[in-house]
């Protein structure tokens, strides 16, 4: 059973980045259990509390790009995914020891296609 202790470190860095980056555009903020690489004593997998930042509406596209590059964050480690015209770009990455994940959601204009990522 996970408890809510899971989620201090990733509080923390919650904490940390928005108290290192007040100037930058404000994310919708979700907590959430990770599966990392680790795995316990019985061999499963561990999971650990990480943290999504999400971005959406008119300046979502440039409000992730200034998280990214405030996190120094490269942008060829960005993916990219689309459904119709809908769209968005992700990143991963850790931030004071806790999976940080970037999303920024948009919609495209002049496409139609389908489940792509890059």
């Amino acid at each position: 059973m996970q408890t809510a202790s899971t989620l201090v470190n990733a509080a923390g860095a919650l904490m940390a980045a928005l108290t290192a980056h007040a100037d930058l555009p404000a994310p919708r903020v979700t907590s959430e259990q990770v599966v990392t690489d680790e795995r316990d004593a019985l061999g499963a997998l561990v999971l650990t509390g990480g943290l999504a930042f999400g971005f959406h509406g008119e300046t979502a596209l440039s409000d992730f790009e200034e998280w990214r590059q405030a996190l120094g964050i490269n942008p060829a480690d960005v993916d990219r995914e689309t459904t119709g015209t809908f769209a968005w770009l992700t990143v991963t990455t850790t931030y004071a020891g806790v999976p940080l994940t970037l999303v920024g959601y948009y919609t495209q204009t002049g496409t139609t296609t389908e489940g792509t990522a890059s």
